[in-house]
């Protein structure tokens, strides 16, 4: 098996957590936000897809699995069970809403906007932990299978950026007490998930690339922020939402944006690198480069060596399969920057960043899965 249960953070593949979700589960989602099924109809056909797809990550021989974010409509749905965030929580059941009108979007990937920081939305009480979703999702997981579980949540950063800070001054004078909140809720969850036993956990910061994105350095400053601030104040709120949890290896996702195949930044690592893989204290740094959107791999050789740089070079936005030869002479190519031992591979990004997905096919998304294990036990033995 390619990967290390004993040391999850020397694991040479990785996976980032979403899954494409089957039809079936999609159209589950559609009838519940209109009303033609309850929550726990819902809950059976969730409980049957993680099922499925478990069975699924085995018999490839993944050595971790995820729950492919079944139970979520985004990503960003780790930080709803949260007093003060419900008009976030409202943003993104939409898409419940929207799964049962026709798609007309493009079929290749593009460049999109990002829905959420168009909207950035306000905070209505302090915040609070109402429930903790992931925890139950990962006692279901883990009852599956005795392969470790990754359980993902969203980085302090982008929380920070869906946040309208002007119009949350009633409850939150300034960012700095917002995020000392966050902080505490974010540990809250990652607390319960270590005592029931995760032992990999997933944070994605998929906002940190908004610092070297020119569009997203102007909105920073046309709203009187200065980036370097925010940068480093995110990265100071990142690492303390995982410090002092023992036997927890915590990973780091960073992408230029996945939604239905769009692409939301673009912009090399180079000009934030000393300050994001030396200052992030993650141990695995799951960074995308499956384009020339993410520059070249000279920003590895700022890598700390006590971390693991996990190369995105597979994409997730369209079924085009890499070959084993193409990713073992990138790799090569990496490793001119950071040694061989200390890098590892996984996709770029997850399939299904929301309940539309991405455009490919669940048979070309594990055939992407396949390549990318015997790719690793060709490199790494």
């Amino acid at each position: 098996m390619i990967g290390f249960q004993n040391n999850l953070a020397s694991m040479r593949v990785d996976q980032v957590g979403s899954l494409l979700r089957p039809e079936k589960l999609k159209q589950a989602f559609a009838e519940y936000g209109s009303g033609k099924i309850a929550e726990k109809e819902l809950r059976e056909i969730q409980d049957n897809a993680i099922r499925d797809v478990v069975t699924k990550q085995v018999a490839h021989n993944l050595p971790i699995v995820v729950d492919g974010e079944f139970r979520r409509t985004s990503f960003m749905e780790s930080f709803a069970v949260v007093a003060g965030v419900e008009e976030w929580q409202t943003g993104v059941k939409t898409y419940h809403e929207t799964l049962a009108r026709k798609d007309t979007g493009e079929s290749v990937s593009h460049k999109g906007q990002d829905p959420i920081l168009l909207n950035r939305k306000r905070v209505t009480e302090r915040l609070r932990l109402l429930r903790s979703a992931l925890l139950d999702d990962f006692r279901f997981t883990q009852s599956l299978t005795d392969r470790p579980v990754k359980v993902t949540l969203i980085s302090a950063d982008r929380i920070s950026q869906c946040y309208d800070s002007e119009a949350s001054r009633p409850v939150y004078p300034t960012v700095e007490e917002f995020l000392r909140d966050v902080v505490a809720v974010e540990r809250q969850m990652i607390s319960g998930l270590a005592h029931e036993g995760c032992r990999y956990i997933g944070i994605d910061g998929p906002g940190y690339t908004a610092y070297v994105d020119p569009d997203s350095l102007a909105a920073m400053r046309s709203r009187g922020e200065d980036p370097q601030t925010n940068l480093a104040r995110s990265i100071a709120a990142d690492n303390e939402i995982i410090a002092g949890f023992p036997g927890v290896t915590f990973g780091i996702h960073i992408c230029r944006g996945n939604r239905q195949s769009m692409w939301h930044r673009e912009g090399s690592y180079d000009a934030i690198a000393e300050q994001l893989f030396a200052g992030l204290r993650h141990e695995r740094l799951l960074l995308e480069y499956d384009t020339e959107r993410a520059g070249s791999f000279e920003a590895l050789r700022i890598v700390p060596k006590e971390k693991i740089a996990v190369l995105g070079l597979i994409t997730t936005k369209v079924g085009r399969m890499e070959t084993v030869d193409e990713l073992r002479r990138r790799i090569d190519e990496a490793a001119r920057y950071l040694p061989i031992e200390r890098l590892a591979v996984s996709p770029q990004c997850g399939f299904a960043s929301s309940l539309r997905g991405n455009l490919l096919t669940e048979d070309e998304q594990f055939r992407k899965l396949d390549v990318m294990l015997e790719t690793a036990a060709k490199v790494w033995g």
